[in-house]
């Protein structure tokens, strides 16, 4: 009588969709002076929510697809060689010119400077149904600030429904929430959200499954509190996104190692 090992479990399949930009990190040795230099390590590298957590659930053990709009031009190639050496599938046109994101961090603290390019010009037309074909469709709160990306978004989530998928939205900025965009996630209809206390606290009451990031606090899951895992912090640009894609790929065990092995370099991509 043979006795066979029991079958690993498929990897989850996450579908992210949003911005695919080329990220410019400056890491501060001291406040900036008006009129005057301050020295600064930089890296330019790919960044864009959607893309973070895509390449973050990928090393985190899921099969991940990127869906975007990003340019035709040498910076859109770069984000686009780099997002698929992570193991990221990347879908959609290549039209117009790549954005632009200048993150500047110092210590913990960060500030950003964003243009999104072409990225806010995804249409629905421009949508391919397989690329939806997932267990997990994840859904960056920028495409929901604008248009046409915004009805984009909403057709590709009634796409990956359509194979079963559980649809999950990042509220992304609380300084961009206003009447329009809340009625957009109220048609939504999200399974699962991010987001930070604040776009929590801003948003206010929606019945779906929330997942509130609390920086070096940790996050709450369900509303159960699990702390952040000890690291090093070089640079927190895009812990939330690692932790987001982390949490897709096999729960909060990983979406903690994510945050943490993201803090400690710099950057937002693995």
């Amino acid at each position: 009588m043979s006795h066979l090992a029991p079958k690993p479990p498929e990897p989850v399949r996450v579908t992210t969709l949003g911005d695919l930009l080329l990220d410019v990190i400056v890491h501060l040795e001291g406040p900036l002076v008006v009129g005057d230099d301050r020295p600064a390590t930089t890296r330019a590298c790919a960044g864009g929510q959607a893309a973070n957590v895509a390449a973050w659930a990928s090393v985190s053990g899921a099969t991940a697809r990127y869906v975007g709009k990003r340019g035709d031009d040498e910076a859109g190639e770069i984000v686009e060689h780099e997002l698929a050496g992570y193991g990221v599938t990347v879908a959609g046109p290549r039209v117009g010119r790549t954005g632009i994101v200048v993150s500047i961090a110092e210590s913990a603290d960060r500030s950003m400077a964003s243009d999104r390019g072409s990225a806010p010009d995804l249409a629905p037309d421009e949508l391919t149904r397989d690329w939806f074909d997932s267990d997990v469709f994840f859904i960056s709160g920028y495409a929901l600030m604008r248009q046409p990306i915004g009805a984009a978004a909403m057709r590709a989530a009634q796409l990956a429904r359509s194979f079963g998928a559980t649809v999950a939205l990042d509220l992304a900025t609380w300084t961009l929430f206003d009447d329009t965009f809340r009625e957009r996630v109220q048609q939504l209809a999200p399974d699962l959200v991010f987001a930070n206390e604040r776009e929590h606290d801003e948003f206010g009451e929606f019945d779906c499954r929330w997942i509130v990031k609390r920086g070096a606090n940790g996050v709450l899951v369900d509303g159960v509190a699990y702390p952040a895992l000890p690291t090093s912090v070089v640079d927190p640009t895009g812990a939330g996104d690692a932790f987001a894609g982390g949490f897709l790929a096999g729960g909060v065990t990983l979406g903690l190692d994510a945050a943490a092995r993201c803090c400690a370099k710099l950057g937002a991509m693995p």
